[in-house]
């Protein structure tokens, strides 16, 4: 009898959508939290305090707005498909590399086709995915070469929109025993405070380490796949300066780095966006 224990992973779509529904969740209570509760009430009193509480409420709701597109764009973007019957053409080799050196065709024995440099197949959504970093139960989705940035731009939206409401709760969680002692706030008021601070300070500590890790992967324009396939001791022959690689991932026109978007021109003019072609160091000899 044929068994795939990796078929035990489609249990994780289902999780997924736990997961935003977790994240709806998490943005409502920090947003009834923060603005309602904590913010809200300040603009009545004037001065400087609505000045600097008008300030925290624009910078609260653009990093919502931008966290919520981020977010969108991850979920709903394949991450990039295998073409159906492709082939590496080995004898034009990779037509954007700089090195006239390309590994042998690969071939996926489970969708039954060629495999792409880069590319892997994932047991979860069932099909090869081109440059896959990950299969991320909180966007129930792949993260793979067309929507990476997309997910970059949420773990950094997402991370500063969550610090951003620890620092304002912060205050209300320090006098939340005061409060509640002396009976000053309605419990309701009182639970939301704290478990929106809870809940944000608990994402912020485990999102730093994401964020620190996946900006090292992203200046060594390394995918999580492949930190477990990179030989110790040999240069990587992705690797073509920080600055290089930040374009393979985000384009080269900088003023598009921050918003979840890729213009028409970019894909054309950067092909490691769409995930089939990406240049390599002249100085590295594929064995």
């Amino acid at each position: 009898m044929d068994l795939n224990p990796f078929r035990l992973c489609s249990g994780l779509k289902f999780l997924g959508y736990f997961m935003v529904a977790l994240v709806l969740g998490l943005i409502a209570v920090s947003y009834c939290a923060v603005v309602v509760l904590t913010l809200g009430p300040h603009l009545l009193h004037g001065g400087f305090t609505s000045f600097f509480s008008i300030l925290l409420l624009a910078v609260f709701h653009l990093l919502l707005v931008l966290l919520s597109w981020s977010y969108l764009m991850v979920v709903f973007r394949d991450p990039g498909a295998v073409p159906p019957g492709w082939k590496q053409d080995t004898e034009r080799g990779n037509s954007n590399s700089l090195s006239s050196e390309e590994p042998a065709p690969q071939f996926c024995n489970r969708c039954h086709n060629g495999k792409p440099p880069r590319s892997h197949h994932c047991s979860v959504c069932e099909r090869c995915v081109l440059k896959m970093d990950h299969h991320c139960i909180w966007v129930v989705n792949c993260v793979g070469a067309r929507n990476y940035k997309f997910f970059l731009l949420f773990l950094l939206y997402t991370f500063l929109e969550t610090m951003l409401d620890t620092l304002v709760l912060l205050p209300g969680f320090i006098s939340f025993f005061r409060q509640a002692e002396h009976h000053s706030s309605s419990p309701g008021k009182l639970a939301i405070t704290f478990l929106a601070f809870v809940l944000n300070l608990a994402f912020v500590l485990s999102l730093l380490c994401f964020v620190v890790m996946h900006i090292s992967l992203l200046l060594s324009n390394t995918t999580s796949v492949e930190v477990h396939e990179k030989k110790k001791g040999m240069p990587w022959k992705y690797d073509l300066g920080w600055r290089k690689n930040i374009e393979q991932v985000f384009g080269t026109r900088k003023v598009f780095w921050l918003f979840p978007v890729f213009p028409k021109e970019e894909l054309e003019r950067v092909p490691a966006l769409e995930g089939l072609d990406y240049p390599t160091r002249s100085d590295i000899i594929d064995i």
